[in-house]
């Protein structure tokens, strides 16, 4: 008998593609759209995000070519718990968050995942470009990089646990993106040409402050820009039109170049310094999750990614009392409260969790 696979759909090619290498592969495969948020939640036009009804609409007729049932559920009040008001009270407290990786933990991989084994499935597919292998001296399911390095999805999974990786497949992770395209083109996909939204979904016109502005019901108050020893040196139009790193728009005219090097949430401050005043050696995290090793308590050598497109950079990482400590070989610019550190030995991700401070 075919083992069953709930594909998690999008409304995309890769997911459609998925769908149909899964159903090639031997498997009872049924699509799943997950119901998010309702637009008017978040100020936008029902045609601008991945979650619109024609996204809906393309995996239904995905699905119907395949000749896959197609099912839709309703994860929006999970989303905006655990998606949308995570990503607000991040930048409230002076954070910059990635709520990607929050979808893919609590409703892709969690969610999804719990519903799988309700509805009596065997698997959940995705179309992420990363592999999934179990490692038989270890005991233990390891989670790589993709084959098309361009498209390595696996820093945004960094989350994913022992169980989830048993019973998780990602079918695009031996393929290049332009593969995927010609594969669902064949084959007559819908979504073959359909192009990816690199926005979030919930604010799609990039506009984070008016998001966050609607979705709180609060209005930011002005504050100062201050120096790094403390002196005034204009006024910020509220923390939540900042992260670090930022030069552009801050409205300061100086002598030299200034950037944001700090957000203080409790004094409604924005810190700006010179570019040399963003760079750190080390960082904490914690919310850590471990994927191949059961603990780091032993210091191991790594290579360390502080953003989805910063370049892994040597380093030494250990954990002590649930607190990831990262010592960088060589400086880093701009390591961003909120962001995920993800942990890399080779192609294979150790682990990783949200960064909290630049210093031990």
């Amino acid at each position: 008998m075919a083992e069953k696979a709930l594909i998690a759909m999008s409304g995309g090619v890769d997911s459609s593609a998925a769908a149909l290498l899964m159903q090639q592969a031997g498997y009872e495969c049924a699509g799943a759209t997950m119901h998010l948020f309702d637009n008017p939640d978040a100020g936008i036009s029902k045609e601008k995000t991945c979650c619109s009804l024609s996204d809906v609409q393309d995996a239904k007729l995905v699905c119907a070519r395949l000749g896959m049932l197609h099912y839709v559920f309703n994860f929006s009040d999970r989303f905006r718990e655990k998606v949308m008001q995570r990503f607000a009270y991040c930048y409230e407290n002076g954070m910059t968050p990635n709520p990607c990786i929050d979808c893919n933990r609590y409703l892709k991989f969690d969610a999804m995942v719990q519903r799988m084994h309700e509805m009596e499935f065997d698997c959940i597919v995705t179309g992420h470009y990363a592999q999934i292998v179990y490692d038989e001296t270890c005991g233990r399911y390891l989670l790589k990089k993709a084959a098309d390095p361009d498209k390595d999805q696996s820093y945004v999974l960094y989350s994913l646990t022992q169980e989830q990786l048993r019973v998780t497949r990602f079918p695009l992770g031996g393929f290049r993106k332009s593969e995927i395209r010609a594969i669902a083109e064949k084959h007559g996909l819908v979504t073959a040409r359909k192009k990816e939204s690199q926005d979030i979904c919930f604010v799609p016109d990039g506009d984070y402050a008016g998001f966050l502005e609607r979705f709180t019901g609060r209005q930011f108050p002005c504050g100062d820009f201050t120096d790094t020893d403390g002196n005034r040196l204009g006024t910020h139009h509220g923390i939540i039109h900042y992260t670090i790193g930022q030069r552009r728009g801050l409205g300061i005219s100086a002598g030299h170049p200034l950037y944001v090097c700090g957000i203080d949430p409790t004094e409604n401050r924005v810190i700006l310094g010179e570019n040399a005043a963003l760079f750190s050696d080390r960082l904490t995290a914690d919310d850590v999750n471990l994927i191949s090793v059961p603990d780091l308590t032993t210091p191991m050598r790594v290579a360390a990614k502080i953003r989805y497109r910063h370049k892994e950079q040597p380093a030494l990482a250990w954990m002590k009392d649930g607190v990831l400590f990262v010592q960088f070989d060589v400086p880093q610019r701009a390591v961003t409260c909120g962001q995920a550190v993800v942990l890399y030995q080779g192609d294979t991700v150790v682990g990783g969790g949200t960064i909290r401070s630049a210093n031990f």
